[in-house]
């Protein structure tokens, strides 16, 4: 397995430390990834989790901009402004900070939301219900595929 999947709710400890599921850790390890990036989700309240791949991504993103572009400002604050490092220890745990709780509201549980090439770390009823949404987006989109279908047939 080379790709982030499924999801899993962890307990945040006193210390506020959180284990990273064994099978994430595996891809990060597999990956050679000592360093994690988080930066806060465009659009979501949870965080995007990866290696420094993650980062490069919008960084080859930020050198096709012209530097001195509204476009490039932003992409720049939401790359840099909104990213931090996250610390991994021995024991595979990161510690859920104030950049994370401030823009997930993650108090006592977090939720690893596999995302292929990352992950994503979110309140388990933010994105229990944010689930439910995406769901019936594609359900909605199946239906009128389907109707689509049955008027050209």
């Amino acid at each position: 397995m080379d790709r982030f999947l499924s999801n899993a709710v962890n307990n945040v400890d006193a210390k506020g430390r959180v284990s990273v599921p064994a099978a994430f850790r595996q891809i990060l390890t597999q990956r050679g990834f000592n360093e994690l990036y988080g930066m806060q989700a465009l659009g979501d309240p949870a965080i995007d989790v990866g290696g420094m791949d993650l980062l490069e991504r919008y960084e080859q993103r930020l050198a096709a901009e012209d530097p001195f572009s509204e476009s490039y400002a932003d992409m720049s604050l939401f790359t840099y402004g909104d990213g931090a490092f996250l610390k991994f220890d021995q024991e595979g745990r990161i510690t859920v900070n104030d950049f994370i709780r401030s823009h997930t509201g993650i108090t006592d549980k977090v939720t690893f939301v596999g995302r292929n090439t990352f992950f994503q770390l979110w309140e388990p009823q933010r994105f229990e219900a944010h689930r439910a949404e995406a769901r019936a987006r594609l359900m909605a989109m199946r239906k009128a595929t389907a109707s689509e279908r049955n008027a050209l047939g």
